[in-house]
């Protein structure tokens, strides 16, 4: 098979998905005929998607694509076929079908982290009541006034914005709008439209708090999924690796990127963007305190994963909604209609596996990023994950790669 026409049946078999369940295309920003095409086909059968991304993988060593392009396909495709076979009803386990969709395997956390985690929260937020009943204080005191709202987000978009343009390189007329929408299951969102031009909606459903916006711009903007996004257009793209055009969700790709924007402030801002935060609110007329905000984020990174918990316990051991959303209000500390929302995006057809890219996302990314020091070379290896096609299995391997390297220096190999 031709090295284009593979590429071209993958884009089309990527595009299919959206008939079966709108929303599957993330973006598309490839030639706009090729979704006409599928627009105007029957609805796809999904067993006939199934053999599809099973005939493309078999074709890929024979398609002379580099081996990095091969891998990156070779993965996708495997992640194409599993939601192919969901669709067509098959039993898949849910870890299994993590694995296929992210390359990752998942294994329950453990729950003398999340009660260390809470001691250390505890330590933060001292005084009378329950923990949980200080945190919810602690969070209403946190609250971002919706009629302040704008002046926060642009604030923090300029910032960070300008931060990122010193760093790594944007095109000049690239652009992020927001927009307010509501009804939906998750926090934010970046809908990325090509041309260097993203909307990110943010979810009204939800208050939105001091303490995570800073957080929020730079995931779904600067340094996270829209600077992504455009360097790979200009970079990948432009340089002819069209499979990049095509972002689906449920695929290695997802995990990488979700991974890449739960990273993004540390890796602009770092150690001490709580004070720095503080600054920016302080300029608006508002009050926050970014030590205290960054001293409790860091200690309730040891609940990093109750949500993928979650979601084995509904997918994988079969608890009720009512226990599923006990165990996040108990572990999280948060509110009942928090807990709900939560257990919305976990019971989403779409979604309910996607709580794994945060979780395993940001373990993978962030013990990779950590081989390298703080400065020059950590930017570094953050810029390769924006501008290059690296796949959970290929961080794997780097990382294995170089443990067994440190542990040879340590045993004085010669």
């Amino acid at each position: 098979m031709e090295l284009d026409t593979l590429v071209r049946e993958y884009l089309l078999l990527g595009l299919r998905f959206d008939r079966l369940e709108e929303g599957f295309v993330d973006a598309y920003t490839g030639d706009p005929a090729l979704r006409r095409q599928v627009e105007n086909e029957p609805r796809p059968d999904p067993r006939t998607l199934v053999g599809s991304a099973r005939a493309l993988r078999a074709e890929l060593p024979s398609a002379g694509l580099t081996d990095e392009r091969t891998r990156f396909l070779d993965a996708h495709l495997t992640a194409l076929e599993c939601s192919a076979r969901k669709f067509a009803a098959d039993d898949i386990g849910f870890v299994d079908e993590v694995a296929a969709y992210f390359d990752v395997r998942i294994a329950p956390g453990d729950e003398e982290r999340y009660r260390d985690a809470h001691r250390r929260m505890d330590a933060v937020l001292p005084g009378p009541g329950t923990l949980a009943e200080r945190m919810e204080a602690n969070r209403a005191a946190d609250r971002i006034p919706p009629d302040r709202l704008q002046d926060c987000v642009e604030a923090f978009n300029s910032a960070l914005r300008d931060r990122v343009r010193a760093e790594y390189a944007l095109p000049e007329h690239e652009q992020v709008d927001y927009e307010v929408v509501g009804d939906k299951p998750w926090s934010g969102f970046n809908y990325y439209l090509g041309g260097y031009r993203s909307t990110v909606a943010i979810n009204s459903d939800l208050d939105q708090h001091m303490s995570n916006l800073p957080r929020l711009i730079a995931h779904e903007s600067y340094p996270g999924h829209h600077t992504e996004h455009c360097r790979k257009e200009a970079g990948l793209v432009g340089a002819g690796q069209l499979e990049q055009t095509l972002f689906v969700v449920n695929t290695p790709q997802c995990l990488m990127a979700e991974g890449l924007a739960d990273l993004a402030l540390e890796s602009i801002v770092g150690a001490g963007w709580g004070t720095w935060a503080q600054e920016i609110y302080a300029d608006l007329g508002l009050r926050f305190d970014g030590e205290r905000a960054e001293e409790l984020a860091a200690a309730s990174s040891g609940l990093l994963s109750v949500r993928q918990d979650a979601a084995l316990l509904l997918h994988d051991r079969g608890a009720s909604a009512d226990d599923v959303a006990a165990f996040l209000q108990r572990w999280t500390l948060s509110s009942p209609e928090r807990a709900r929302q939560s257990l919305r995006f976990l019971s989403s057809p779409l979604w309910r596996a996607y709580i794994s890219t945060y979780v395993e996302g940001y373990r993978l990314l962030g013990g990779w990023l950590a081989q390298a020091p703080v400065g020059p070379e950590r930017s570094e290896r953050f810029r390769r994950l924006l501008d290059e096609p690296l796949t959970p299995g290929a961080l794997r391997d780097d990382v294995v790669s170089a443990d067994g390297a440190a542990s040879m220096l340590g045993r004085g190999r010669p």
